[in-house]
């Protein structure tokens, strides 16, 4: 997972940055609002931790915009010392999805973390096999089949396949794939996702009469979109 923390604190940020690390997570630092409000508008984010009390935008401000401004706001947690009921109130109220106050134990934050993750991730479900329209993979296998023919892909193409599909609909940034599936910068290897998303594209025939497409969002990156065959298809009136 990828998460975006914003704090102008630096040793809460290397404090929270190596609670993340040891989930297994990548973390992203930000030490003011507006920075991390830019970073939300061209990257993807599966989780933002917040302190409230932040130049810029502060942390209410930031929850309020990402409302406001993001088609698909990732869920957020609130950790700062603010200790009020009333300031736990309406920073839940205004869309938080939990609410940790200064200082709170590795553990119980690692916890948290998790907590909402699970809630809130479309990366949460992994069985083993699941099934997307007349698409069915099998993770352990590494194998995906269409209308029960196996296709053939690599390991590459069937991660990147895997995390387009649980994440349908949801639009993904260049750098939240590659770092999710080659564990680098996008800007490493730019011609590398581009080659593997056409080839995902081809083999699978992802395309509106099969229910789905990769969609380019130009100087983002990628949404596999679900489509409805039987209303995509019908003639103009």
């Amino acid at each position: 997972m990828r998460i975006a923390i914003a704090d102008d604190d630096g040793e809460s940020l290397v404090y929270l940055e190596h609670i993340i690390a040891g989930m297994g997570h990548i973390c992203a630092r930000f030490n003011d609002g507006e920075r991390l409000a830019a970073a939300l508008l061209r990257d993807t984010f599966d989780l933002v931790m917040l302190d409230w009390n932040m130049p810029g935008k502060n942390g209410l401000q930031i929850i309020q915009w990402m409302r406001q401004t993001l088609d698909n706001p990732p869920p957020v947690i609130m950790l700062t010392g603010r200790t009020a009921k009333r300031d736990i109130t309406e920073a839940l109220n205004a869309g938080a999805d939990d609410y940790i106050t200064k200082p709170e134990e590795d553990s119980v934050i690692a916890a948290r973390i998790a907590a909402v993750l699970r809630r809130t991730s479309a990366s949460a479900s992994m069985d083993k096999v699941a099934e997307f329209g007349a698409y069915r993979l099998d993770r352990m296998a590494q194998t995906i089949r269409h209308l029960g023919i196996e296709i053939t892909l690599t390991a590459k193409e069937f991660e990147l396949a895997d995390l387009l599909f649980r994440n349908r609909d949801r639009t993904l940034s260049r750098a939240y794939i590659m770092e999710t599936i080659w564990r680098t910068s996008a800007d490493l290897a730019t011609r590398t996702l581009d080659m593997h998303i056409s080839r995902v594209r081809s083999k699978l025939a992802l395309k509106p009469e099969n229910g789905f497409r990769i969609f380019t969002v130009f100087g983002y990156g990628y949404r596999l979109e679900t489509i409805d065959p039987a209303k995509d298809l019908l003639p103009p009136e």
